[in-house]
């Protein structure tokens, strides 16, 4: 063997070397979620929902090992902006998956997009990103804000209820969540209430509606809100009194505390832990097993958030080109666990919309369980403002 030929294979298994061990770097994935406060029952369901689908991929997505690093935004806008901030700068990232809350997510979704990573919504669903503010690299596995409290809207109007009672945090999210039920109910808003984001107390809000005498009541009031709300609702002795419709304020994240006091109470969502197809059989025993609570929906659209990553890199052969790998996210070609899900041009989801009922299982468990179909191939009404196509 000559010297020439020898240097020539020494360089080529070099390279070669190099291809496989850049082919084999891991995805780094940062996962911002609420895991301080009384919020954070919502956020550990956003962590635990992802982890587990990389576990259950022998922790690859795509066939890339995982370099997860979860970032607790605590619920503060200005302190989730610096922790995301230093931690797309301080190296390659790939995507941002979170968080729940859309004060945070429009706090960290400037440093996030301008670094180049691909960002991820596993719940927070503003209509200003929806629209005009849509982006090529924001994508959503949950829904537009708004939709889901379309739901009970539309419930409340098919119900031919005249007189409404609404309450929400004053939060974008918030605004969001009022302004999609008045898209749907047209009967009169007797009084539209906004409370702070940390209400624990709400004997005043309580009392208004006792006196107000609505015909419904409409609160989206999630976490530790929605805790404190509906046991203070069953102790002024308004269970039974007044229709109760909600969203995010009856569900996986606050039934274990609230238990019997929302048996029996309506709220709006995507899915359920009931659904009837094979893989939220095995989703929901899976979690069970692995984290010993009822997965709500923060652990199932942050599960197919994971889907949907493992199922673009593969498609695209990596990250190298984003180009490519943007256009395999926008195919959503997995099997998300609420059964039809694909993209809008603005990167929201276009899904079936449902009533869903507390029930209490019979191990003593409590989820939520749908009732009935309200909205089939429902596109969030923003998408027309968004430029993308």
């Amino acid at each position: 063997m000559t010297l020439k030929f020898a240097l020539s294979l020494s360089a080529g298994a070099l390279a070669l070397g190099l291809a496989t061990a850049q082919a084999q770097e891991p995805l780094k994935i940062g996962v911002v979620s609420v895991l301080t406060g009384p919020a954070a029952a919502l956020g550990q369901q956003v962590r635990d929902g992802f982890q587990l689908a990389v576990d259950q991929n022998g922790g690859k997505l795509g066939g890339v090992p995982v370099q997860i690093t979860v970032i607790d935004d605590e619920l503060k806008p200005d302190v989730a902006v610096g922790k995301v901030r230093s931690y797309v700068e301080g190296g390659k990232v790939d995507f941002v998956v979170g968080p729940v809350f859309s004060n945070i997510l429009g706090a960290i979704a400037k440093p996030v997009l301008d670094s180049g990573a691909i960002l991820i919504s596993p719940n927070a669903g503003p209509s200003t990103m929806a629209g005009k503010a849509c982006h090529q690299n924001f994508f959503v596995t949950s829904y537009q804000n708004d939709q889901v409290h379309e739901v009970l809207g539309k419930y409340a109007q098919d119900q031919n209820y005249k007189k409404a009672y609404i309450i929400a945090p004053n939060y974008q999210a918030g605004k969001d969540s009022l302004a999609g039920f008045k898209r749907y109910f047209k009967g009169e808003i007797l009084d539209e209430v906004y409370v702070p984001l940390t209400s624990l107390d709400f004997a005043a809000e309580l009392a208004k509606i006792a006196s107000a005498k609505p015909d419904v009541v409409f609160a989206f009031l999630p976490g530790g809100l929605g805790v404190n709300f509906v046991k203070q609702w069953s102790q002024a002795g308004l269970t039974g009194k007044v229709p109760f419709l909600s969203a995010f304020t009856v569900d996986e994240s606050t039934l274990p505390a609230q238990q019997d006091a929302a048996v029996g109470m309506f709220g709006g969502m995507t899915w359920a832990p009931n659904m009837d197809n094979p893989q939220t059989k095995k989703f929901v025993a899976a979690y069970e097993a692995a984290y010993k609570i009822v997965p709500g929906s923060y652990a199932q659209q942050s599960y197919d958030a994971a889907q949907l990553i493992d199922s673009a890199v593969k498609a695209a052969g990596g990250t190298g080109d984003k180009d490519k790998l943007r256009a395999a996210i926008k195919k959503a070609d997995f099997t998300s666990l609420r059964g039809k899900f694909k993209f809008n041009t603005n990167g929201y989801p276009i899904q079936d919309f449902y009533l869903v009922k507390v029930a209490k299982r019979a191990d003593g468990k409590f989820q939520t369980e749908i009732a009935q179909k309200v909205f089939e191939d429902y596109a969030d009404p923003h998408a027309k403002d968004c430029a993308l196509k």
